[in-house]
């Protein structure tokens, strides 16, 4: 249509000129219809607003895809890195020694190096990732390369292979084929899961063992030694009566050869051969003793009387041993036989001289008990009179205790409570002077801190005093003294006591006072005084001054008991007393020969210089939790590692875990368990080595020093002065760094 309306051959400007004419009438056109519907210019409109956009559309795009791609990149550059770290992972733990095992929290294996699961190469096909832990401990349980201990079975093993699996740290030895051992140890990851790593220990174990058979020969060497030695003939007989060793003597005192006594001869082929030879001559008969060798329960001691052919009278012993064998004694009592049946003479002769001085000494058996009543009156009196107010006070101390206390309450309650226990203090005391003087008791002479005693005896005395309106006043003395920290205790308490009682008003004063080498300690009161004729007489028990004076106040034994006590310690007691101006009470006591005890006795601030830093550890066996707790703060205080057990169960097991001995061991005398600290101390020994040990207890029985001094084990009773602990802690810490 455009060629029809444009000719070619026109010129240029002619067509331009037609081309606008058209384009006017178009445009009117245009505009005309427009002004008739709206609708092509709405239409326009849509297609150029569309046109928008689906351009913003194709750059929205165009930009996600470019992230998309930038995303991928990154991606793909994570992946290479995790490849990478995965990668040196494997290398690291391929050329870690050790074996070594990832099991992530849901108990599967994630990754493991080649050395994982050594010795048992029948695992190693079966060791992949995805794995689970309990698969795993079934596939150790039944490879052929474990050797099971004695008496357990592969389910028995697995089970309890699985239950220590449950704590947060494991370690043991495991023993395989061919004497090989793999040490396994056990760690959690901060996210649950489990680290396993496998250490070949079989060179430690090999060393431990040619050490162990090295110590138990020398053993054997030194007990012939020690047997062959002894005066008195010994065999041993293990539990089926059969000779395990014995010493030359024996030979000797049954006169029997030599070639009698051979390894492994019965008890039987023995008794057998000496039928000619020897004569039972005491209560227990030779079928009795047959009998007592075939019992299959616990033996008791056996002690019988046999006679040679010439004449010679042996004393003979039989005691069972721990593991039901036992030992018999033979010793030569020919001579004091003899001497017996001299003295036995003797006394015949002399019968009729002691019939002479029977009178006499009926006369002083009935001075003697009248004097055992006089005593046993004056310690059940002492006793009541202390008893009757104890309980009452404790009673009231109970009943001050509760949440609302203030803290002035709260101190009361505490110097009563600390009263109340000197009061404690004191009834021990007082019976055990009635054991002194009967030579049943022994007294435990040390370093003193004078400011201890006096603090106590402040707390105690303080209230009764002011109850009196008197002035009661404690000079400090900050001294040490040679002493037994109860008697002196007691002696002062006394001295107070009796002052306060009586005097009515002035003061009472207590201190010490510099004599050269020694210290007096003085109580002075402002009382009615002490004639010179009655300051022998108040020394004596049940007799008071001032006879108005109620049994409730005491029945005259302070002071009887501060001279008795005296005595006993070796301090001088003094008197000196004006009638109407008062009196004082003096007694000298040396002072401390140890200069590195000079300071009061009590908890000691810091870490001692020969402690600190010294990397000391300390097995502690406690099973009351204050006492544990109290102990173990003082030694971490003191740079200590502490490895503090409830019983004895749990502390084998934990040295047995840690495979290390330590340094010194502290163990409670009564635990919960049924054996004894001292059971416990010995099997310590048996299986760690001898090491420097102490057995706590607040028991001061003379029973239980026997015992400890039977084992040369060391008593440290309750309260546990720190000093001492320090003392001892310091010398187990030398010996350790010597060896």
């Amino acid at each position: 249509m455009t060629n029809w309306l444009i000719d070619p051959s026109d010129s240029l400007e002619r067509q331009n000129e037609k081309l606008r004419q058209i384009t006017e009438v178009l445009m009117q056109r245009v505009e005309q219809d427009t002004d008739r519907t709206g609708a092509a210019y709405a239409q326009f409109e849509r297609a150029a607003l569309l046109e928008d956009q689906v351009r913003q559309r194709t750059a929205d795009l165009e930009h996600a895809l470019d992230l998309l791609n930038e995303s991928n990149a990154r991606l793909a550059e994570a992946n290479r890195a995790a490849e990478t770290a995965r990668s040196d992972l494997s290398n690291a733990i391929e050329t870690v020694q050790e074996g070594f095992a990832l099991f992530n929290s849901d108990d599967e294996l994630v990754m493991c190096n080649s050395r994982f699961g050594m010795h048992m190469i029948d695992l190693q096909d079966a060791l992949r990732p995805g794995l689970t832990f309990e698969a795993y401990v079934e596939l150790v349980s039944q490879s052929r390369f474990l050797a099971m201990p004695d008496g357990m079975t592969s389910e028995e093993w697995a089970t309890r292979r699985l239950q220590r699996h449950a704590d947060n740290h494991v370690m043991f030895n495991v023993r395989m084929v061919r004497d090989r051992w793999v040490q396994v140890s056990e760690h959690r990851t901060r996210d649950g899961g489990t680290v396993i790593l496998q250490t070949d220990v079989t060179d430690i174990m090999r060393l431990e063992r040619e050490e162990r058979d090295k110590l138990l020969d020398g053993q054997a060497r030194m007990i012939r030694a020690t047997l062959d030695h002894l005066n008195q003939g010994v065999c041993i007989f293990d539990r089926d009566a059969r000779l395990l060793g014995w010493n030359k003597r024996v030979g000797t005192l049954l006169a029997l050869p030599v070639s009698n006594f051979r390894l492994g001869t019965r008890f039987g082929t023995i008794l057998e051969k000496l039928e000619n030879e020897i004569t039972f001559t005491g209560d227990i008969s030779r079928s009795e003793l047959t009998t007592w060798v075939a019992q299959a329960t616990v033996r008791k001691p056996l002690t019988m009387e046999v006679r040679r052919r010439d004449g010679m009278i042996l004393d003979v012993f039989a005691q069972d041993m721990p593991d039901h064998g036992f030992v018999i004694s033979f010793t030569d009592v020919t001579a004091e036989r003899e001497a017996t049946r001299t003295l036995f003479q003797v006394n015949e002769l002399l019968e009729q001289r002691v019939m002479e001085r029977t009178l006499e000494l009926e006369d002083a058996l009935g001075a003697a008990e009248r004097a055992n009543a006089s005593k046993s009156r004056f310690v059940a009196a002492a006793s009541h009179d202390l008893l009757q107010p104890l309980s009452a006070a404790k009673l009231y101390v109970s009943a001050l205790d509760g949440p609302d206390n203030t803290e002035p309450t709260r101190e009361i309650a505490f110097k009563a409570q600390r009263a109340l226990s000197s009061v404690e203090g004191i009834i021990d005391a007082l019976l055990d002077i009635s054991k002194l003087e009967a030579g049943m008791a022994a007294i435990d002479m040390q370093s003193v801190s004078l400011n201890s005693i006096f603090d106590a005896v402040r707390d105690e005395f303080a209230p009764i005093a002011a109850q009196k309106n008197l002035r009661f006043k404690v000079m400090p003395c900050d001294v040490m003294v040679e002493s037994d920290p109860a008697y002196l205790r007691r002696i002062v308490a006394n001295l107070i006591s009796n002052a306060i009682r009586y005097t009515e008003t002035g003061q009472v004063l207590v201190g010490g006072r510099r004599n050269g080498g020694s210290v007096r300690i003085e109580v002075w009161d402002t009382g009615p005084g002490i004639s010179e004729g009655d300051q022998d007489v108040i020394f004596q028990e049940f007799q008071r001054l001032n006879a108005k004076a109620s049994a409730s106040e005491g029945l005259g034994l302070g002071l009887a008991i501060v001279e008795r006590a005296c005595a006993r310690l070796g301090h001088p007691l003094g008197l000196w007393s004006v009638l109407g101006k008062g009196s004082g009470f003096f007694v000298n006591a040396a002072l401390s020969s140890q200069p590195g005890l000079a300071l009061e006795a009590g908890i000691p601030h810091g870490t001692p210089a020969r402690l600190d830093g010294g990397g000391m550890i300390v097995l502690l066996v406690e099973n009351d939790l204050d006492m544990r707790r109290a102990l173990t703060l003082l030694l971490e205080k003191w740079d200590i590692s502490v490895l503090d057990v409830h019983g004895a169960e749990e502390a084998l097991s934990l040295l047995d875990e840690i495979a290390i001995a330590p340094d010194a061991i502290m163990v409670d005398y009564q635990l919960d368990d049924k054996d004894t600290g001292l059971d416990l101390i010995a099997q310590i020994h048996a299986r760690h080595g001898t090491m420097p040990t102490r057995l706590i207890s607040a028991n001061r029985s003379p029973e239980l020093r026997t015992a400890c001094a039977a084992r040369d084990i060391t008593l440290m009773n309750k309260p546990i002065d720190p000093r001492t602990l320090e003392t001892f802690l310091a010398q187990a810490l030398e010996r350790a760094q010597g060896r």
